[in-house]
């Protein structure tokens, strides 16, 4: 059972009003730990600008606080997926209860935006990149034309005949030493001038890359877990009680038949997350 879902039963009424408030000091938290703010990066065109981010390690150390806290629970360690330009850094936990499983997941969705350091050296190397794009472009459109030809030839005299753009696809996706060798061959032509620009233009990329900047984005808001999984941005916070029984894991319940006792504990414990969730 979701804490959350509209039910008569009295003490599932408290639990979602405990619930509510919880959901409300995480996202408070969140909004403290995601302030942002303003950093100077460059464009691709090379110009400066600034760009407003926040530091998810704030929220990953928060996050190792409320499991370090949790001490009577089982943990899930935080965990930060790397989809691209979407992120979620989030932590699970549960107990139980007699019968019952109290289980709860906590997440923050954001996205990444690459940028590049606000140093010269980004511009010199795309000055330098350009510079070899337009020395080597020429001899990379003739090397293109060649190869095919080449290829086709080479073919030929391996017996293939009448062989089409698609057949020499096929080929090279089939037989990896064959289009090994003819690769070989290949750049055995382009000369050694070529191979060193080329060389240099695929380092000059790498440095690029080392040179990005990644800045973080998300929203002050409370999202559900269909929301989280079509990718918005913002905070998750869901607590689940489920029935034991046989081993097997029951979402529908009735609380009419849960002992006093087991209703007072789970309070507690419930009380006992949302201490540490405000600390």
């Amino acid at each position: 059972m979701r804490l959350g879902s509209k039910s008569a039963d009295e003490f599932i009424q408290i639990l979602n009003k405990k619930n509510e408030i919880i959901q409300q000091d995480i996202l408070t938290k969140i909004i403290e730990l995601t302030k942002t703010v303003d950093v100077k990066v460059m464009m691709g065109d090379s110009t400066i600008t600034e760009q407003k981010t926040f530091d998810p390690q704030k929220i990953n150390n928060y996050l190792e606080k409320i499991n370090e806290k949790l001490i009577d629970w089982s943990l899930q360690d935080v965990s930060i997926t790397n989809n691209e330009d979407l992120r979620r850094i989030f932590t699970k936990f549960e107990i139980t209860e007699g019968n019952y499983l109290i289980s709860g997941h906590i997440s923050l969705q954001f996205h990444v935006l690459l940028f590049y350091k606000p140093i010269q050296r980004v511009i010199d190397c795309q000055k330098e990149l350009a510079e070899i794009v337009d020395t080597t472009k020429n001899k990379e459109t003739e090397l293109s034309d060649n190869s095919d030809q080449f290829v086709l030839n080479k073919l030929k005299d391996m017996g293939y005949k009448d062989f089409d753009h698609q057949k020499l696809f096929e080929v090279f996706y089939n037989d990896e030493e064959f289009s090994k060798k003819v690769y070989a061959e290949i750049e055995k032509d382009s000369g050694e001038e070529f191979k060193q620009l080329t060389e240099k233009k695929n380092k000059l990329f790498k440095e690029l890359d080392s040179l990005l900047i990644e800045t973080y984005q998300t929203s002050s808001v409370l999202i559900d877990d269909a929301r989280l999984v079509s990718g918005e941005e913002g905070c998750l916070c869901t607590l689940d009680i489920e029935f034991i029984k046989n081993g097997n894991r029951e979402g529908l319940f009735d609380p009419r038949k849960m002992s006093n006792v087991v209703k007072e504990n789970i309070l507690k414990k419930i009380d006992e997350l949302n201490i540490v969730i405000k600390n």
